[in-house]
């Protein structure tokens, strides 16, 4: 079995991606900057762990070979397989740098069309062996990873050299796409057409098409359009029972969706292997700005009053006071409301004005020039220095993280969903109580922080970043107890266990609690009708 040339990932780029953590290899802080951000926690390590290294770990052989006919789409190389053991998560990373990345999938495969993905399913189901779907792999909740031992084998299915346009509609603004497009190249080939699927995640570098339905990803939009399925015409997906084709149509009343079953369904169900996608032109006109807050609870009744408007706006990020600092957003305590509206058809200033201006009467303080006056050019560079602040440690924060892992600290990040009537309570609760358990379980100060990510009318999405120093060489153990912290105050306000994260394996606890036990028993029938040897990722959402 020959090894896949450009692991780690292959992600069709010369410039390779980091096999244990975020991203690019080389845009990781080196050892002085992760020293740097050390010293930020009281507690770290006085030396950055070093970057693990493939040839340190223990990767046994491989425990089943596939038929010569398939054996071209596998190989069973050390980079190849260590680089699809896991996630991108916290866990993940620390994991891989304490050297214990957890059950090594014994092969990769990475199909080209759908019928290799159902000649894979075939043999797999033939002979015992799991099949993980795995996209970019930018997982956060052990979504991509093995963890038991019923299977003689793993299998992980990446399905990234599935990652073509197959066809554009024009006239309905629509393309279907291989699940296996990577964001960029997503992108990339419907430029030409002057349109755009406009779905940017945090991780869109590093994320497919596929995994974004897999797990009813959260995109940049924080208002209407915020998840993947506002853009869902269509679906394949590959079963092991056969081929579920759903129509292409723009709206349907025929009984449940069979869109539904799957969009979410985490590689548990089936393995979606295209879509047709609803698509847009790409927006000419740009506006956006900051106001500024000296009290949040007055910050959350302006964003809850934007929410409630008709404005719409692409972008509603509250930031509090610590997360505006870290951000750069802010430096005199002040939480931050980054503001963002967009169009193709027309200017966007008087949008962005109207909701500055209900902000303002929601007590906001004046804020930069550009967020007084009520626009920035329409079209332009990011005019408000708190606006491109925020941008830019969005797109780093991940690296960050990992350099703060290096240095022995404990970073968790955890989203969720509630009620207006929750939010404040629930977001006063998550500081105090999961704070309380970071300290609790390292003797040491913890940072908790909070953004609100999406609002709607009737509630928000908060996202919540908890940094502690850990104990040294039981790091994972401190966040399984800021983890269990974190899921209890979730299921005691009845906010959900993730708002775009997907449950995965970390959140199948709280998944369990919130789902409808007649619910649970409809899935775990479609479960056994649609993969009854129970060979696709073993352990997501149902047993």
């Amino acid at each position: 079995m020959p090894a896949a040339p450009s692991d780690p990932l292959d992600c069709r780029t010369s410039r390779p991606r980091s096999w244990w953590g975020w991203g690019y290899a080389d845009a990781h802080p080196d050892d002085a900057a992760c020293a740097a951000l050390g010293a930020l926690l009281p507690g770290t390590l006085s030396r950055p762990l070093p970057v693990p290294r493939v040839a340190d770990l223990a990767v046994p052989p491989p425990g089943a070979a596939p038929p010569a006919a398939l054996a071209h789409l596998v190989t069973a190389a050390p980079e190849a397989r260590a680089a699809h053991a896991m996630g991108k998560a916290y866990r993940d990373v620390m994991r891989a740098l304490r050297g214990r990345p957890g059950r090594i999938p014994d092969l990769v495969a990475r199909p080209t069309c759908e019928r290799e993905v159902a000649d894979l399913l075939d043999w797999a189901g033939g002979h015992g062996v799991a099949v993980i779907p795995f996209g970019g792999g930018s997982s956060v909740v052990g979504g991509v990873e093995y963890r038991g031992d019923a299977h003689r084998a793993v299998l992980s299915l990446d399905l990234t050299s599935m990652d073509r346009v197959l066809e554009v509609d024009t006239a309905g603004r629509a393309a279907r796409i291989q699940a296996g497009a990577l964001g960029p190249v997503l992108e990339e080939q419907l430029r030409p057409h002057g349109l755009t699927l406009r779905h940017f995640p945090q991780s869109f570098e590093f994320s497919t098409l596929g995994g974004w339905l897999a797990t009813r990803a959260g995109g940049h939009y924080a208002t209407v359009r915020t998840h993947i399925d506002d853009f869902v015409q269509a679906l394949n997906v590959v079963t092991p029972t056969g081929v579920s084709t759903s129509w292409r149509l723009p709206a349907s009343g025929a009984g449940p969706s069979p869109d539904r079953l799957f969009l979410g369904s985490e590689g548990a169900l089936g393995v979606i292997t295209e879509a047709w996608m609803r698509l847009q032109e790409r927006p000419r006109f740009k506006a956006s700005a900051s106001v500024a807050f000296a009290d949040f609870r007055q910050a959350l009744d302006a964003v809850r009053a934007v929410a409630q408007s008709d404005l719409a706006p692409a972008n509603c990020r509250l930031l509090d006071s610590g997360e505006a600092l870290f951000s750069g957003a802010s430096q005199d305590g002040s939480a931050v409301l980054v503001l963002g509206f967009e169009s193709a058809t027309a200017p966007v200033g008087d949008r962005l004005a109207s909701a500055v201006e209900l902000a303002r009467s929601h007590g906001a303080r004046r804020g930069t020039p550009t967020a007084e006056h009520g626009a920035r050019a329409e079209g332009g560079d990011e005019a408000d220095g708190a606006v491109s602040a925020w941008r830019s440690a969005f797109l780093r924060m991940p690296y960050l993280r990992d350099g703060l892992a290096r240095m022995g600290a404990v970073v968790e990040t955890f989203e969720t969903a509630a009620t207006w009537e929750t939010v404040p309570a629930l977001i006063d609760a998550v500081r105090t109580e999961v704070g309380a358990a970071a300290t609790k379980a390292t003797g040491h100060p913890a940072t908790v922080n909070c953004r609100l990510t999406h609002v709607y009318p009737d509630g928000a999405a908060p996202y919540f970043t908890v940094a502690v120093a850990g104990r040294p060489g039981d790091e994972v153990q401190v966040w399984a107890e800021i983890k269990a912290a974190a899921n209890e105050v979730l299921h005691r306000h009845r906010a959900t266990i993730t708002h775009h994260h997907a449950v995965g394996r970390d959140h199948r606890p709280g998944y369990d609690l919130q789902r409808p036990e007649p619910f649970a028993r409809a899935l775990r029938a479609a479960k056994n009708a649609l993969d009854p040897r129970n060979i696709l990722n073993p352990g997501v959402l149902i047993d």
